[in-house]
Formats: structure tokens, C-alpha cells, sequence
């Protein structure tokens, strides 16, 4: 009997977080059985109507459609069993089907699916591609036969393949869209069981789709490499110029926050898709570490083919992307150097300013010291006038007083009370500035 125990409450996202390594499991095949996968770009209206067209495919064969907010779903029908998942960029449709003939491409999974419903799936085809899974004694395939005749299932292409899976399949692809717009992967099983079968085409319908995801950085590597090279030889001219005595320090400034603003541009425009691309590269790598290849005298195993041809394409995407973040840093540290002369001059002039407005001050100062002086004189002058008035008011009241006697001593006291005066106003004025 189960013991139930009285735990804190669940985090909302608990179970859903839990289910998330059992998402998107490999389907449990029958052998012999054939597959066709479809991978599509969608817009987001797109993605939405999709889910609408799975629900009819789902009521027309009265199976139970996936929810609305699932990303991945699994369901038999009548004739066939289809896995469809969601991914950030695309959708990918696959379709299986056992009732086939023994020739492996000749009776594909797809023709099993209604035709009406097919045409109508929304989007632009990424990847297509068939995979025949058959015994070797179907297609009287030895480990030691000479691999030409297989050739043929692949309209006479080179064909590149391997032991898989410890040894339990073989592997072979030519890597190209036949004449049907599909590519073509042919399984020989050798003891496979059902559930390694659904991992072995699940991982090669994976290679297939991270690989092209991979390569969409490559042309947009190849259309931003004169517009690498523009925008180093227009910095090397800027920070060359830089070093003359004669230059405009302001144009070169705006020149290299134009040219930072371009490169920026760029960076951010295509960083998303140089990121996704290094991201899906990784993806092939596990893919085929997955796959665990032994390989078959003569011909080249998928993860050499896949080095050989995929492997400089994403050097290139790396090269450019990391370029273009070392201009950014160029031109980072050239601005800076600017800035700074820039700083030094401005800085200049306002010493040379500042010492100017000093020397006015100080001439101010001493213009002032002298209408001081002056002013004194003056006050003194008619504060001494005024005493000297009053001493002819009293001596004519009778007073026996001398004005002009008054008059003149009355002056150094008058001086000194001016003197006085001032300084206490200048104590008054320092103290109301520094607070």
C-alpha cells in the first residue's frame, strides 16, 4: 500500500518540469517499416493554424488531437503513425508507414497520408526526406558485398554510410534531394530492436534538419564578409588619420561613432541566427556521436562526410561573427582614444579659460580694493562735513565751540569707524559664502 506523507504544496511548474525528459520520445517501430519526415518554417499565424490542421486529421480518423498548448504529438491511424513536434524555428511531420513493398523508395510513408491534407499544411519545406528501413535479405545485402549496386537506390550518386548502433544497422545516404524534392536515408537492419529502430531514424532525420538549420548562417557569412572588410579598411583609415598633427578630431569622431553604429547594426541583425547556427552544429556532433559509427571499407562514414563538407561552412559563419565582434571592439577602443584627446583639449581650454577668469577676477578684486580706498576718502570727507555743521549749529546757539577744530579731529575718528566698519562687513560676507 502506497504511505502518503504530508509534504509542502507542488511548485506550479513541477510535474511539467519533471515530464520534460520523457518529451518527444522515439516512436516503438515495426519491422520492416518505412518513414517520410517533412520539416517546415512557419510564421506565428501559421503555427497557430497548424494545430487547427492537426485537429482535422485527428477528427478525420477520430483519434484524440493534442492539447493546445503541447509541442510534440503522437498518434496511429488507419494506414500510417505520425510524430509531429514544434520548435522554435520549425515544425517537423514524420510519417510512418509498414505495409510497403520490398524496393525501398519506390512505395514512400507519405503516400499513406490523405493527399487533400497534405497539400494543405501551411509553411516552407525545410527538409523532406525518405528512409527505408529493410532486412539485407531483402535488398541481398552482405557486409563484405561490393556496396555499387546500392548506388542505385540513390540514382547512381556516391553514396556515404556506416555500422550503426554497435553493429545492429548500416546506414547509407547520398545527402541529396532526388528528383521527388526528397533525400533518401536506407537502413539495413541487421538485429535491431523496435525501440532502437525509432532512435536510429530519429537521430538521422535530426542530422538531416540541424545540419540545413546550421548552414543558414553560411549564406548570410558569405554576404557579410565585403562589408567585414569595408568596415576594417574605413577604421584603419580613421585611427591612421588619428595619428596627423592636422586632423579634424571631430569629424574623425563622427565618422567612428557612423562607422560603430553600422558594425553594431550588423552584429545585432545577425548574432541570432551565428548563435543558432554554432547551437545546431553542436547538434549534428551528438547526433552522430549517437549513432556510434563503425565504418564500411570504401566508402566515408557520415560524420566524415559531414566534417569534410559542414565543418569549414561553420568555420566561416565563426570566423566572421567573431571579426566582426573584434571590429566592435576596434572601434570601441579607438573612440576611447578619441574622447580622450578630445578631453584633453576641451580640458586645455578651460584651464586656459579659467586662468583668464582669474586674472579678470583678481583685476576686479584690486578695482575694488581701490573704489574702496576711494570711497573712504569720501565718506570720511562728508561724515566730517556733517560733524563740522553741527559745530557751527552749536556755536551759533551760544556754544563756545570751534567748527573747523571739531571738524578736524573728528576725521581720524571717522577713519577709524569706516575702517571698522568695512572689515566687519567683510567677516559678514565671508561667512554667508562659505555656508
Amino acid at each position: 500500500m502506497t504511505t502518503l506523507f504530508q509534504i509542502p504544496p507542488n511548485h506550479p511548474q513541477r510535474f511539467k518540469l519533471h515530464n520534460e525528459v520523457h518529451a518527444r520520445a522515439s516512436s516503438i517501430l515495426s519491422l520492416p517499416v518505412r518513414a517520410s519526415y517533412l520539416a517546415l518554417s512557419l510564421t506565428s499565424e501559421e503555427k497557430q493554424r497548424e494545430r487547427m490542421h492537426l485537429k482535422q486529421l485527428c477528427e478525420r480518423f477520430g483519434t484524440p488531437p493534442p492539447e493546445n498548448d503541447a509541442d510534440h504529438f503522437s498518434a496511429n491511424f488507419d494506414a500510417f503513425q505520425m510524430s509531429w513536434e514544434q520548435h522554435g524555428e520549425f515544425s517537423s511531420y514524420t510519417f510512418y508507414a509498414y505495409e510497403t513493398s520490398k524496393e525501398p523508395f519506390t512505395d514512400p510513408a507519405l503516400k499513406k497520408v490523405p493527399v487533400d491534407w497534405l497539400s494543405q499544411i501551411g509553411g516552407q519545406t525545410i527538409v523532406a526526406a525518405h528512409a527505408s528501413l529493410v532486412c539485407a535479405e531483402d535488398i541481398n545485402y552482405q557486409h563484405e558485398m561490393d556496396l555499387s549496386p546500392l548506388s542505385a537506390y540513390f540514382a547512381g550518386n556516391p553514396i556515404v554510410g556506416s555500422k550503426v548502433t554497435g553493429g545492429a544497422a548500416s546506414v547509407f545516404t547520398d545527402f541529396r534531394i532526388h528528383v521527388d524534392g526528397f533525400s533518401r536515408f536506407l537502413v539495413v537492419n541487421h538485429n535491431l530492436r523496435t525501440a532502437q529502430a525509432g532512435r536510429l531514424l530519429h537521430r538521422l532525420f535530426d542530422i538531416e534538419i540541424y545540419r540545413v538549420m546550421a548552414l543558414m548562417a553560411f549564406p548570410i557569412a558569405r554576404k557579410l564578409y565585403p562589408e567585414l572588410k569595408k568596415a576594417d579598411r574605413q577604421l584603419y583609415t580613421i585611427t591612421n588619420s588619428m595619428t596627423q598633427p592636422d586632423n579634424d578630431d571631430a569629424k574623425l569622431l563622427d565618422e567612428l561613432t557612423a562607422l560603430a553604429a553600422e558594425v553594431e547594426n550588423h552584429i545585432s541583425t545577425n548574432q541570432f541566427r551565428f548563435a543558432a547556427a554554432s547551437a545546431y552544429y553542436q547538434l549534428v556532433g551528438q547526433r552522430l556521436v549517437d549513432l556510434r559509427e563503425v565504418r564500411i571499407q570504401g566508402i566515408q562514414t557520415l560524420g566524415e562526410f559531414m566534417k569534410r563538407r559542414l565543418e569549414p561552412a561553420m568555420n566561416t559563419c565563426n570566423s566572421i561573427s567573431h571579426r566582426f565582434t573584434l571590429v566592435s571592439e576596434r572601434i570601441s577602443n579607438a573612440s576611447q582614444l578619441m574622447r580622450t584627446k578630445v578631453d584633453v583639449i576641451i580640458e586645455r581650454q578651460n584651464q586656459g579659460l579659467l586662468s583668464s577668469m582669474a586674472l579678470r577676477a583678481k583685476m576686479q578684486l584690486r578695482m575694488q580694493q581701490m573704489v574702496e580706498g576711494i570711497s573712504m576718502v569720501a565718506i570720511t570727507y562728508y561724515a566730517a562735513s556733517l560733524v563740522g555743521k553741527i559745530a557751527e549749529a552749536l556755536h551759533s546757539l551760544g556754544w563756545h565751540v570751534d567748527a573747523e577744530l571739531v571738524e578736524g579731529i573728528s576725521i581720524p575718528f571717522i577713519l577709524v569707524i569706516i575702517a571698522f566698519s568695512t572689515k566687519r562687513i567683510h567677516k559678514i560676507i565671508e561667512s554667508t559664502t562659505d555656508v
